[in-house]
């Protein structure tokens, strides 16, 4: 059963880090903070993790899943973007929005849209969530900490804990509680397309 794992919100402790990336071991999935809330978490390589993120949640293989980067310079090694897309994404990151981009062959076939071959990428701002993606050194796969049957996610780590805490290796609690969704921005087309508006603002994106 896993455990929760303190850290402080604007200087997580770099002993705590290193234990959750040592524990998030193939076949593992963790609850980490994001700025939008809790995100149920896997290695980008781990099609056990992967899998095991489906049942819990639920979803079929079009559900779009969501990598989480620390930088846009590992974004841009995943998808590719053109120039208007690559100033846009620069312009609002880190932050709460997710792009919707064709996912390059670094990007294992299993996390992409099975007919679209798109991925949604953000980089979020959380410092607990991006010192672990640095630790790490890799994307982490994720996805919004809602239950099957439920339209609200769960929003703090004693709620993720009891839940569902005998399927995870960890809940990383940073003492915030964020609660929206992202604004997702599809940039596979020729035009840039918002097709959830979230947290994050139409106007930042310049449309």
């Amino acid at each position: 059963m896993g455990y929760i794992l303190n850290v402080l919100p604007d200087s997580p402790q770099k002993h705590r880090i290193e234990q959750a990336a040592q524990l998030l071991t193939p076949g593992q999935v963790a609850a980490v903070p994001t700025d939008t809330g809790f995100s149920l978490v896997c290695r980008m390589d781990d099609k056990e993790g992967l899998d095991r993120i489906r049942l819990i949640r639920q979803l079929n293989e079009k559900k779009h899943l969501t990598l989480l980067c620390d930088s846009l310079s590992q974004m841009s090694k995943l998808a590719r973007v053109n120039n208007t897309g690559y100033r846009m994404a620069k312009s609002v990151t880190p932050g709460p929005y997710t792009f919707i981009l064709e996912a390059t062959r670094e990007v294992p076939r299993r996390l992409s849209h099975p007919s679209k071959k798109t991925i949604g990428i953000r980089v979020p701002a959380n410092k607990a969530l991006n010192a672990l993606l640095e630790k790490i050194g890799d994307p982490l796969v994720g996805t919004t900490m809602i239950m099957p049957g439920s339209d609200e996610p769960l929003s703090t780590a004693w709620e993720i804990q009891d839940a569902i805490g005998n399927q995870l290796a960890f809940v990383l609690d940073d003492g915030t509680v964020s609660k929206g969704d992202t604004t997702v921005v599809d940039l596979s087309g020729d035009l840039p397309e918002i097709i959830r508006q979230g947290l994050g603002s139409r106007e930042a994106l310049g449309l």
